[in-house]
């Protein structure tokens, strides 16, 4: 009777021996399914599934391979992508003043290129899908060091109601064409727009500029 091997391979994580590796790749060892999890931001990026003859040839040595003990790990499904939130400013048609808000914006698929994340602003809009403008002057025309990216409704403007009452409040009912629909503003983090900061009252000067032009 031959006795039969074990295969200790260490933890990718702790160094442990282990005979269990990731079910995906077949190639990363792991003594317990929590150190895969806890090593999945990092192995990931690596992990990459057998090529179909590796695939064969692992087929036809599976019976060999469960003899010297090898198990496998189920890979973790991918991790949620992490939002980010800034605040904003609303201008509600109900509501006589403008008030700060928060604001999640989730990550572009490739931020190395320098693509801003995409705030999620559509629960705001119960008409139609809002569009976006992009305010790179404020008062007298000056450029403005962080643009402004203005939300709003096309379909509210269209149908002329309901007039928003916190941009009538903060341009005094100034303006020669009244704004209609629900306003959301945020701020980008600099003149490349590659993402935001935090917008507050400061913006309101500029802001007003924006609607008194309007018409």
């Amino acid at each position: 009777m031959h006795a039969v091997p074990v295969i200790n391979h260490p933890c990718t994580l702790c160094c442990r021996p282990t005979s269990m590796w990731c079910s995906r790749c077949q190639s990363a060892w792991y003594c317990t399914p929590e150190h895969l999890h806890q090593d999945w931001a990092r192995h990931r990026k690596e992990c990459i599934p057998p090529t179909n003859q590796q695939t064969s040839n692992n087929s036809s040595t599976s019976n060999s391979s469960n003899a010297y003990g090898v198990n496998m790990i189920a890979t973790p499904p991918p991790a949620e992508p992490q939002y980010i939130a800034v605040s904003a400013i609303l201008f509600s048609p109900e509501e006589e003043r403008p008030r700060i808000i928060t604001i999640n914006c989730r990550p572009s698929h490739k931020p190395s290129q320098g693509m801003c994340p995409i705030p999620l602003v559509s629960n705001h809009f119960t008409d139609g899908q809002p569009e976006g403008i992009v305010l790179t002057q404020g008062l007298n025309s000056e450029p403005l060091r962080f643009p402004l990216h203005l939300w709003y409704s096309p379909n509210a403007l269209k149908k002329g109601a309901p007039v928003n009452r916190a941009i009538y409040h903060i341009t005094s009912g100034a303006a020669p064409k009244a704004w209609c629909g629900t306003v959301v503003v945020l701020k980008f983090n600099g003149s490349r727009r590659q993402g935001y900061s935090d917008a507050g009252s400061n913006d309101l000067p500029a802001l007003s500029a924006y609607f008194l032009a309007y018409n």
